[in-house]
């Protein structure tokens, strides 16, 4: 509840501000704190990856590798940071990121504002238990963005349980262009040289990130060359450039849509790709995810585990717990003796 509180007073703050808030609050220790154990009706596995829980946050919240191990400990069942990309950069111009309140969203158009690799690797290194991915990504002034991939996964290598390749950020001009087909080809060749020269290969797993705004052809394209290279999981989505009808005076502002409006249209472009994919491989489900019920439609749809952020920003952190307790009792009270019994059901 103390969280919770501290959540609405942070609204005082400007967004960015607000963040950079709670980012050096939970260094200091002051995060909330799950119980030992989570039902066990919500342990399950994700590309060959043991979680207590299906409930992960989305990349952005922990851009640099700072606070995992907090957000673990608040009852995340794995935890995604980053976007990391080769050398630190700024980002875009503030203001950059905005509430919506009346309509429970968030507009940002960040602009892959990291530290850099070294850091982010040296924070990786000192991580005890729990499940955390490095979400990668390129340089905005970059002549060689698929080399920016590479270099991500080959410095952090060893240091993460999963790698996602984030190719649909709005925010990096031309960078969604890899989702073409001939582009997605070379990224991921690429990427599988390299993985090929490292150690113990195919011992990590592989994650695409994609946009929800992609049409049936682009969804089959994209979903042919992920399993053709091996990749693990699809992760869908990322923030939308599309607006649905909204409320707030921020509605207009560019960047990318997250939160409560993009949960239709994630959730429809998740059922699509599952449809594709024909359980070649496995399917993350985020967009809108702010309740219990609404991860249980996403693993309904085909996800066989979720991904959350921008609820947080309006519920606090209290959230995963309250998340796991119902969607815990809605696999029960259906019949499902697992999470993975549920995948695809709906």
């Amino acid at each position: 509840m103390i969280h919770d509180l501290a959540t609405r007073v942070l609204h005082r703050y400007e967004p960015e501000r607000a963040h950079e808030m709670t980012i050096k609050a939970l260094k200091a220790g002051l995060g909330p704190k799950a119980g030992p154990r989570f039902d066990p009706v919500l342990e399950t596995t994700l590309a060959g990856i043991r979680l207590p829980n299906p409930i992960g946050l989305a990349p952005g919240f922990d851009k640099n590798a700072e606070v995992f191990g907090p957000m673990l400990r608040a009852g995340f069942g794995f935890v995604e940071a980053g976007t990391v990309t080769p050398k630190a950069q700024e980002g875009n111009p503030r203001p950059r990121l905005f509430r919506l309140a009346e309509d429970r969203a968030v507009i940002n158009r960040m602009g892959f504002n990291n530290e850099g690799l070294e850091p982010f690797a040296e924070r990786l290194a000192r991580r005890g238990r729990g499940v955390v991915g490095a979400n990668i990504g390129a340089n905005k002034d970059s002549e060689d963005r698929i080399a920016d991939y590479v270099a991500g996964l080959t410095r952090l290598w060893g240091l993460c349980d999963y790698f996602t390749i984030n190719i649909s950020s709005p925010n990096t001009p031309g960078l969604r262009a890899l989702q073409t087909k001939d582009a997605l080809e070379e990224l991921l060749g690429r990427i599988s040289e390299a993985r090929a020269q490292l150690p113990a290969r195919g011992r990590v797993p592989v994650f695409l990130k994609v946009a929800p705004d992609l049409d049936d052809a682009e969804i089959e394209a994209i979903v042919e060359t992920a399993v053709a290279e091996e990749l693990a999981a699809i992760i869908v989505s990322n923030t939308t450039l599309s607006r649905p009808a909204l409320r707030s005076a921020h509605a207009g502002e560019a960047g990318g849509l997250s939160g409560a409006p993009l949960f239709e249209l994630s959730t429809q472009v998740l059922r699509q790709f599952h449809a594709a994919a024909e359980g070649r491989i496995a399917l993350i489900g985020a967009g809108g995810v702010g309740s219990g019920e609404a991860a249980y439609a996403k693993i309904r749809a085909g996800a066989s585990a979720v991904q959350l952020y921008s609820a947080l920003v309006y519920q606090g952190p209290g959230l995963v717990g309250r998340i796991a307790r119902d969607l815990a009792a809605r696999l029960k009270a259906d019949g499902f003796l697992s999470v993975a019994e549920a995948v695809a059901s709906g």
